[in-house]
């Protein structure tokens, strides 16, 4: 990825490249160093539920093994992204490598994260606005937080922030050939982002629609859409054969959408994520009458489609609690220190707090000066959209505006470049 950056970045100063290396190299201290804090605490242990289930998938991926998380009715449990990164630990260091490998891994993944960001800030603000939005994502709490907590989001952070980039690249391209190129390499790390955390899967459209419906140049921007869709369904490809082949149905991402949605719509439901409920559901789906049509499909499918219909149901007969939780998740997805009591101590509500305020005055200052310029300013605005419209309806934390908070750091870095260009100008007078 740096040798990505590299290539298509924008000309820097020496200054510039200094100052950029240096937030780097110091975001990367940082984590590693909260890596081996956070794993000492822990002592090897896992801090989020999440983790246990990459882990275990990842030992599968090196082995060989059948891909599926504790029993054959887990097979399309979770998407292949990260467990596939996380492999080659257990290739290294075999059965059992150290949590700390993998917490270290996922500090290189921040801090690429950070360099994504610096570089869409320095195409579309400029270099010193580049090396400012760098060292605010280096150093932004949360991000640091999910770089070392074993989570998908390590991974899914810079893939996010390099397809957007792309895309943003594709739309300054000298060529529709060009465009269209760069398009196609921004579709299949779309895909692969979306085989990271498949919540991303209809951002890609969605945002294809939007720009060819609000914005000029059709021909350059109908290339670009083309290419990505491309990209994004090649790189998904694999995936898809697979499921048909064990579940015997297309399955876009993984079958745990429908136990994701019950977990945010049920009687018992907080805006907090609480899978309590699976147990008993996977008891009522092993011993129904089953229909012929039921007979024919595996238990991961029926138990999702049961979850998903469930959910709906209670939704249906209760609006004014759906929209109720609805307020309290944007709510805690958006807070301004962490929900879990677990991340809620003063020094960490404090980190959270002094950083979080600045940032987000500062992207909103950016999003009122530039999105009149056009769709790539848009761009970086749309994933806070797209993330808050989605843990609405699903659980919500902090931990789900990570990804969002790194584009909003590109316009919150392209003010503090436009500041800093603006006292220079002063000084030169």
């Amino acid at each position: 990825m740096l040798a990505l950056l590299a290539w298509w970045g924008p000309p820097m100063k020496p200054s510039y490249a200094l100052a950029w290396t240096g937030a780097l190299l110091v975001g990367l201290g940082i984590r590693v160093g909260a890596a081996c804090w956070l794993d000492a605490r822990l002592g090897g242990r896992f801090l989020m539920g999440d983790s246990e289930g990459y882990w275990e998938l990842g030992r599968a991926v090196s082995r060989g093994g059948p891909y599926q998380y504790g029993s054959p009715d887990a097979r399309v449990f979770r998407a292949p992204g990260y467990p596939i990164a996380l492999a080659p630990l257990f290739w290294i260091a075999g059965n059992d490598p150290p949590t700390l490998w993998a917490r270290l891994l996922g500090a290189l993944f921040g801090t690429a994260g950070a360099a994504a960001v610096g570089w869409v800030a320095g195409r579309l603000f400029g270099p010193a606005s580049g090396c400012a939005a760098c060292a605010l994502a280096a150093l932004e709490p949360t991000a640091i937080a999910t770089s070392v907590l074993i989570l998908s989001e390590a991974l899914f952070c810079p893939l996010m922030v390099a397809h957007l980039g792309l895309w943003v690249a594709a739309g300054q391209a000298a060529s529709t050939r060009r465009a269209l190129a760069i398009g196609l390499a921004a579709g299949c790390v779309a895909g692969i982002a979306t085989l990271t955390r498949p919540s991303w899967l209809l951002f890609t459209p969605g945002a294809i629609g939007l720009m060819l419906l609000a914005y000029g140049q059709r021909r350059r921007q109908l290339a670009i859409a083309v290419g990505m869709l491309l990209g994004l369904a090649a790189a998904m490809l694999p995936w898809w054969v697979r499921n048909y082949y064990v579940v015997g149905r297309f399955v876009p991402t993984t079958l745990q959408v429908g136990a994701s949605l019950y977990d945010g719509w049920n009687p018992q439901a907080t805006g907090a994520s609480d899978l309590s409920f699976v147990a008993r559901f996977a008891q009522l789906e092993r011993h129904p009458p089953l229909s012929p049509h039921q007979l024919n499909a595996c238990f991961e499918y029926r138990m999702n489609q049961r979850l998903w219909q469930e959910a709906i149901r209670w939704a249906r007969a209760n609006p004014g609690r759906v929209a109720k939780l609805a307020v309290v998740k944007f709510v805690r997805m958006w807070n301004i220190w962490p929900n879990e009591p677990g991340l809620s101590s003063w020094p960490i509500r404090l980190a959270v707090l002094a950083t979080y305020i600045p940032i987000m005055v500062l992207a909103i200052l950016g999003a009122i000066r530039s999105l009149r310029s056009g769709w790539p300013y848009l761009l970086c605005c749309l994933p806070a959209a797209y993330f808050s419209l989605l843990h609405v309806v699903f659980v919500s934390s902090i931990r789900y505006r990570v990804p969002a908070m790194l584009m909003l750091i590109v316009l919150a870095g392209g003010v503090l470049g436009s500041l800093a260009r603006g006292r220079r100008a002063n000084g030169a007078e």
